[in-house]
């Protein structure tokens, strides 16, 4: 790549309500030049998760363009010094960082440590679905949970999936079913037979009382508990329904106060999962590539399937990003929404 050659952006000056003509724009950024660790990444498809809202949503008025997007997909043109995983024309996958430039541009450094193959099964846009929900998935049920990540390697354990049918929860049962556990999870009736195609043994109508659903199941006490939603008016109920030296993990921020005194004298672990943590500190970075490596080697075997809700596959521009990101938003979508094509909707 040429220094000073400019790429298509597509980002934002200030935080700004979805439906605003600046909440994002069509802009140009100089082609960055990838450090020792870095491959360049020429962009195909990337995904809406709800990381981009919030940070959108906060962001202050600022002189330089902010190109989010963490999910991405596409064809690896440009590698550093002291790349050893990679080389030029590979096609990767990724969830990225909080720290760096995102996916919604042209070409993106990512370091190699995060990244791995793309699953050869999969269009760019089936790809773009999982990185970092199931990077996610991945580290609460086997770095937090300690389960074992192989399959049938758990056989005899039970999981609770709270929001089953979300982002993560779509992947999480998979990768809990794949690992042997018997999977209940809680979703709208109507997204039931999603849940079943996904790996869920005990679909879970989240309107009803939880624990008088799983009673009526013959179940009293579940060994791990994943709420991927805010757990506050949950609590309670799972503090009861966790067995002696289960686990409680959630990924979503509390907006009170959370008592875990009373899983004390069961000796329950409460686990917080943030698939950012390891990039934000530089921490086990290679761990991600990995686990993503796992990933497409059971997407490739049909032992996982993608969650795609919605695709744009016409451009990856401002208006489309504004459409995916509504989507989102609303807060109604089932699996992902992806943005995938040219930037800009243009020709090369």
């Amino acid at each position: 790549m040429n220094e000073n050659k400019q790429m298509k952006a597509v980002g934002f000056f200030e935080g700004l309500p979805i439906k605003n003509e600046a909440s994002f724009m069509d802009e140009y950024k100089t082609i960055p030049l990838p450090g020792p660790q870095d491959i360049l990444v020429k962009v195909k498809a990337v995904s809406i998760n709800p990381v981009d809202t919030k940070l959108r949503q906060a962001a202050k008025k600022q002189t330089q363009l902010t190109v989010l997007g963490f999910d991405g997909v596409g064809e690896v043109v440009s590698v550093g010094e002291n790349v050893s995983k990679f080389t030029t024309g590979d096609r990767v996958f990724y969830a990225g960082t909080t720290k760096r430039a995102g996916s919604n541009q042209e070409f993106q450094l990512v370091n190699e440590g995060i990244a791995a193959l793309a699953p050869k099964n999969l269009s760019d846009e089936e790809a773009a679905a999982l990185p970092l929900t199931s990077l996610t998935a991945y580290e609460l049920l086997f770095d937090k949970f300690g389960l074992i990540p192989k399959e049938n390697a758990n056989q005899g354990k039970t999981i609770l999936v709270i929001n089953g049918a979300g982002g993560v929860g779509s992947i999480l049962n998979q990768l809990a079913h794949w690992a042997g556990l018997t999977v209940y999870a809680t979703a709208s009736p109507a997204n039931f037979d999603w849940l079943k195609k996904l790996g869920v043994d005990y679909p879970i109508d989240y309107h009803q009382d939880l624990k008088q659903s799983l009673e009526k199941l013959g179940i009293h006490t579940v060994d791990y508990a994943a709420v991927l939603f805010n757990i506050l008016p949950y609590f309670n109920d799972i503090s009861e329904l966790i067995a002696p030296f289960g686990h409680i993990g959630t990924i979503v921020g509390l907006d009170g106060n959370l008592d875990i005194s009373q899983l004390k004298n069961r000796s329950v672990s409460f686990d917080w999962e943030y698939m950012f943590a390891k990039t934000d500190f530089n921490d086990q970075i290679e761990t991600q590539g990995a686990a993503l490596s796992l990933i497409a080697q059971l997407a490739e075997a049909g032992k996982i399937v993608a969650t795609v809700g919605k695709a744009y596959t016409d451009g990856i521009n401002a208006a489309n990003l504004k459409k995916a990101t509504e989507d989102v938003e609303s807060g109604h979508m089932r699996g992902k929404v992806i943005v995938s094509g040219l930037f800009n909707g243009q020709p090369e």
